[in-house]
């Protein structure tokens, strides 16, 4: 069932949920939370399938709120809100609501989505794109008990990984963070399998996924070793390895959907480890309200503290060749402690390559 509501209000929509409640015959309300995504007009119908599939485990009043810039000035000063209202087969298992917000609505969003939660619920926000920098301080983001970004829709991924770290609040989360949970319990699982002590780490996977830092960071923060970052062709990310005492531990997912978990002494068993959809992410992330620990610590561990490459550019402290960068001083020794070719010049790579050799024997 479907009403369509033009320039209407908050009181007016509400109406609009009971009387269609009663005509389908069902008004008991059995919806265990208020899902607020905020999209745009481009990604409104995926974000809106992904949130019905996924209230198929969580029965939820969906609100989508789709902010529509005018064209004009004289259109932009004029206050406007249209809904449609979806009930029944139309909305999942729960109960949708289509705001779209013209003019000086658009600045205050938080204003009509209040009257329209659900009392005495739960309230989760998701901005399926456009995640402000500081979801908690954000009008919407406010009201809610979960917040939900996706750093992979954003134009610098890694560099909102590291906006999100400066801004973090306790009900902050990623979808990019939801996405590496089989990985991370595969590798629990793997460490429990063979006790070992890991003495370092390499996460590998296409540039500019923010899951693969996650990950690394992840695996960096709780078993304090130092950790790689590679790039791949991917799909997403494609291998973990971890350096123990007792040998390698190696998860490879070459195709994005089966894997190979090689432990040293162990023949080597396939796993099923394909790439989810958003419907399954977003239903990982309604399972648990409270704030995420794990996710806090290694999203503030920094992806500027990873070795190699992080998001496909150098690491803090390397060139774009990938060997340690260090400064040198007048005195014809570089940091480093080498001696070096010349006093004003760069060894040559002959000179290099001949110096590293000798260090070597």
């Amino acid at each position: 069932m479907k009403i369509d509501l033009t320039e209407t209000t908050s009181s007016k929509i509400n109406k609009a949920l009971v009387e269609g409640r009663r005509a389908i015959g069902t008004p008991a309300i059995g919806m265990v939370l208020t899902l607020v995504i905020v999209t745009d007009e481009e990604n409104a119908y995926d974000a809106l399938k992904a949130a019905n599939d996924a209230s198929r485990e969580h029965p939820s009043r969906t609100l989508v709120v789709i902010k529509r810039v005018s064209r004009s000035p004289r259109d932009r000063a004029k206050a406007r809100l249209d809904a449609e209202v979806r009930l029944g087969t139309d909305a999942g298992t729960g109960e949708t609501v289509i705001l779209r917000l013209y003019g000086d609505v658009i600045d205050h969003a938080q204003s009509v989505v209040l009257p329209l939660l659900l009392p005495d619920a739960p309230v989760v926000v998701w901005w399926a794109v456009n995640a402000p920098l500081d979801p908690a301080k954000d009008p919407l983001g406010a009201l809610a008990q979960r917040r939900v970004t996706d750093a992979y829709a954003a134009e610098q991924p890694i560099e909102e990984l590291a906006a999100r770290a400066d801004t973090y609040t306790p009900g902050d989360t990623d979808l990019a963070w939801a996405r590496i949970t089989p990985w991370r319990s595969m590798l629990a699982a793997a460490l429990d399998q063979a006790p070992c002590t890991v003495t370092s780490a390499e996460v590998t996977g296409e540039e500019f996924n923010p899951s693969c830092e996650l990950l690394a960071m992840w695996l960096a923060d709780r078993l304090q070793v130092p950790v790689t970052r590679k790039v791949s062709d991917g799909p997403g990310l494609t291998a973990a390895r971890m350096e123990s005492s007792t040998g390698a531990i190696v998860l490879d997912r070459p195709d994005g959907s089966l894997a190979t978990l090689s432990i040293h002494g162990q023949p080597d068993r396939a796993v099923a480890l394909k790439r989810r959809d958003t419907a399954e992410l977003l239903a990982e992330e309604l399972r648990r309200l409270d704030p995420d620990e794990i996710y806090a610590g290694a999203l503030k561990y920094g992806v500027d503290r990873l070795g190699g490459t992080a998001g496909g550019q150098p690491a803090a402290g390397e060139p774009e060749g990938g060997e340690p960068e260090g400064g040198e001083p007048e005195g014809g020794e570089p940091k480093g402690g080498e001696p070096k070719a010349g006093k004003d010049a760069p060894a040559k790579p002959a000179a290099k390559k001949a110096a590293k050799k000798a260090a070597a024997k």
